[in-house]
Parts: structure tokens; sequence; C-alpha cells
């Protein structure tokens, strides 16, 4: 471990932690937490040591010149902390880097170390999955936890997964076993559109952890970026017909999945969350500073999307991430999830232990996180 600076005396700390890679599709989750550094001007204090846990080869170093003078960007995991102001003062700990090479035992264990150091009461890891889902509608979010008793307080799913996992499910493991409460918040992101950035599944992770930890988060431009990107979206698919149709097909059985959960829970946790911001001065909802997905006025029917066939098609833009999205890789994902697809086994997609069920309820899916 390198330590920066001296680490802070925190209030409430929460640590919210996203690694690129295997775990990233899109880069939604990475640009999440650091659109939380940005927003709150994070003060880095400590970084983990590049050497003991990067392959170079696999993730290079970066050259910069600083004044004439050449420079070296090492890849490894940054820790940041913010201090949200209010009646109710509280930090976050921000955790942001790559998944490591090698080692992620010892990794766990230094982040773990620091969680215990700074009296972190709950960490949350977000991470971002390629999924049969319509980038026309709400992005799905599904909230996932290794404790049965976490699960019940915070209305979340208990993951069964079981199979190939990445460090988003190792590490809520090490939390675990080290009696850390550690829940997993994971955005379906359209594998037809996988090229990042995201904002739109950026701005669905931002929101689920508004909700979970209960606490405001602003915004800036993120809903009008991600209002853009679903135009821009439109506009590609408009161009390839066989695209189109596909989507249409995606959001005919979304819509019909999702009627049932108009319900009176869905409305009043979709009323809260306004009040909420409106309480804390921010635009009301369906405003840029609400953040609904779509960047469109809020919408009080939750995401549940139903299970759904793919149609073949003879072209689709290549998935990111280097995840599997054909139909034997559909076939996995189904399997590897308790009512639900999960992810490919195939190298480069979204770990299965973390991955939710894009077919099931915003909040929880059946598929889980591990």
């Amino acid at each position: 471990m390198i330590e920066l600076e001296g680490v802070p005396e925190l209030i409430d700390p929460v640590m919210v932690a996203a690694f690129e890679g295997w775990n990233d599709a899109g880069d939604a989750a990475s640009a999440a937490v650091a659109h939380l550094d940005r927003e709150w001007k994070g003060e880095v204090f400590a970084a983990l040591d590049a050497e003991d846990y990067y392959d170079f080869q696999v993730n290079r170093p970066t050259v910069w010149l600083d004044g004439g003078v050449r420079k070296i960007t090492w890849p490894t995991t940054r820790l940041s902390v913010v201090r949200i102001g209010g009646e109710k003062p509280r930090d976050l700990v921000l955790v942001r880097g790559i998944e490591p090479s090698m080692r992620w035992r010892s990794f766990c264990n230094e982040l773990l170390g620091f969680a215990h150091e700074l009296g972190v009461e709950l960490v949350v890891i977000l991470g971002a999955l390629l999924g049969d889902t319509p980038h026309t509608r709400p992005v799905p979010v599904s909230g996932v936890t290794s404790d049965a008793d976490l699960a019940r307080t915070m209305d979340l799913e208990e993951t069964k997964y079981e199979g190939p996992t990445g460090i988003v499910g190792i590490l809520q493991e090490a939390c675990t076993h080290a009696g850390v409460p550690a829940v997993s918040l994971w955005a379906a992101v359209p594998h037809y559109v996988s090229q990042p950035p995201n904002p739109k599944a950026t701005l669905a992770l931002l929101n689920r952890l508004e909700d979970l930890i209960d606490l405001r988060i602003p915004l800036g431009e993120l809903p009008e970026d991600a209002r853009a990107w679903q135009l821009g979206v439109d506009q590609l698919a408009a161009e390839d017909s066989e695209v189109a149709e596909y989507v249409q097909t995606l959001e005919e059985a979304r819509d019909t999945a999702e009627l049932p959960e108009a319900s009176g829970e869905a409305i009043a946790r979709e009323f809260e969350r306004y009040l909420r911001r409106r309480d804390g001065g921010g635009p009301a909802a369906g405003t840029q500073g609400h953040a609904t997905e779509s960047g469109e006025p809020a919408s009080y029917i939750r995401d549940t999307p139903g299970g759904r066939g793919r149609p073949p098609l003879t072209q689709r833009p290549e998935s990111g991430n280097g995840q599997d999205t054909g139909p034997d890789a559909r076939e996995d994902r189904e399997s590897g999830s308790e009512g639900g697809p999960g992810t490919s086994d195939a190298p480069g997609g979204p770990e299965p232990t973390d991955t939710p069920d894009t077919s099931g309820p915003s909040d929880a899916e059946d598929s889980s996180e591990d």
C-alpha cells in the first residue's frame, strides 16, 4: 500500500467501489464512481502498489509530459474520500481502479484493512453487464448481497449464483466473511450497443445508489448526456432494419413483462425519490436533476423485463468488453442464475457471481453478484 496522505477521520462512512474490466460493461460502473469523485471533489489518500497486483503487459502504464518532464502513470487502484454536508453529514470512501491481474485475496485484504481502519459501515460495489435489454427503456439495476439478514433489511436479493466470478464477486465475499456488510449493484447494458461510454447505465446506477444509502447525488450534465446517448442510438438503430426489428422485439417483451409492476409500492418508491430531491433543493422529478435513466420524465413503472428469446440477426453491433453475447452465451447466462439470465462464462463477460437477472425487477434481480 502506498499512502499518499494521512487517513482522515470519517463520519458514518460508506465505501463505494468500481473496477474497470470484466465487471464494467460500457464503463458504466467506473464512470459512476468517477462522477461521484468529480462532483464532490474527492481527495485521494491512498493507492495500492501496482507492482503487487497488475500485469503491465495487460494493463500498460502511460507516459506523459509535465512541464517538459516525462512522467509515468501506473495502472492501480486509488482510494479517495468525499464529505457530504447537510443536516446529517457523512463521508464516502471511493475506490476506483482496474480489476487486478493477480493476488486477488491480498488485494481484497488491503481494501478491507482500510475499510476497518476507517470504520466503514457498508461496502457498495458497482458493476455492469451486457444483457438483452432495449436501449429505449429504463436500465434494469439489481441489488444483491451474500448476507441473508442484509437482504431482508435492505430489500435486496440474496445471491444464489454458482460459477466463474470476477473481482466484484470476490470482494463481496471477502466483505461477508470479514463481517463487513456488502452490496453489489448491477446495471444491464444493451449488448448491441456495448461501446463505452454509456451515461444512461451510469445514471441508473447512481439512481439505485441514492435509494440504497438515502443520499442525494448531484447529477450535473449526466441526465442530458443520457438523453443524447439514447437519441444517438435511436438514429443508429433506425439505419439498420434488422437491428430496429430486434429492438422492437425486446421492447415488446419488456413492456409486456413490466405492466404488473405498476404497483402501489413502485409508485411510492418513485414518489419518495421525488420528495427527497425536492427537499434537498434539487430540481423536481422529470427535469435534468432527476435521475431517470432515460433522461425523460420519471415513470412509475418499474423495470421488470420477462424472459424472451433472441431473434436471429445476421449482423449486430459488436459487443464490448470481450463479452460473448451469442445464443450459446445467452443459454449460459440463463443457466447461471436463479429465475433469469446471468452472464456468460466466456472470458471478458461480466462476472456471473455479480450479475443480476436482466429480466427481473430493477431493485432485486434473481441472478446475483457473488
